[in-house]
């Protein structure tokens, strides 16, 4: 079955709020702790701020707000993912990611009809990978803020 391992993609897992989440490997630059987060006025409810990370300012989006899930205080745990997708880099704020693991691609399935409403949005598939159950993001839908995007500091746009 080397068939299988050839087609699985590598994914950086991480916990948020009790639930394991993935993302294609391809798309995170780094995991690092979160040391501090600037805050910026008029920015949309899920974008905590920005931070540094590797000498680059980047917003730093706390997916605990941006999925609906009551805000926790940063521990030694929380760590910032960096993800760069569709011309943009910016930074997860996730509960806490320590794990790579390759997905066979026959493993991740559509999201169930019972959740591709809003909450379901965010997903690509659903991984079923030795008994665990991980969501897959889909981070065009995950970093999409929308009209809202302007609002980190740039003028509105001239009508």
């Amino acid at each position: 079955m080397t068939n299988t391992q050839n087609d699985a993609e590598p994914f950086i897992l991480f916990e948020l709020a009790g639930t394991t989440y993935g993302v294609r490997s391809r798309f995170v630059q780094q995991v690092e702790m979160i040391e501090h987060v600037t805050s910026v006025p008029n920015a949309p409810a899920a974008v905590e701020g920005v931070v540094l990370a590797r000498g680059q300012v980047i917003p730093a989006l706390n997916l605990r707000a941006r999925f609906g899930f009551e805000r926790t205080p940063f521990d030694l745990r929380s760590r910032l993912v960096v993800v760069s997708t569709g011309g943009r880099t910016l930074g997860l704020i996730v509960d806490s990611a320590r794990e790579f693991l390759r997905i066979p691609e026959a493993a991740v399935e559509p999201p169930p009809e019972a959740i591709t409403g809003l909450s379901g949005k965010y997903l690509e598939g659903v991984a079923t990978v030795g008994g665990r159950i991980i969501l897959v993001l889909d981070l065009g839908e995950v970093i999409d803020l929308g009209e809202q995007r302007p609002a980190a500091g740039a003028p509105p746009a001239a009508a």
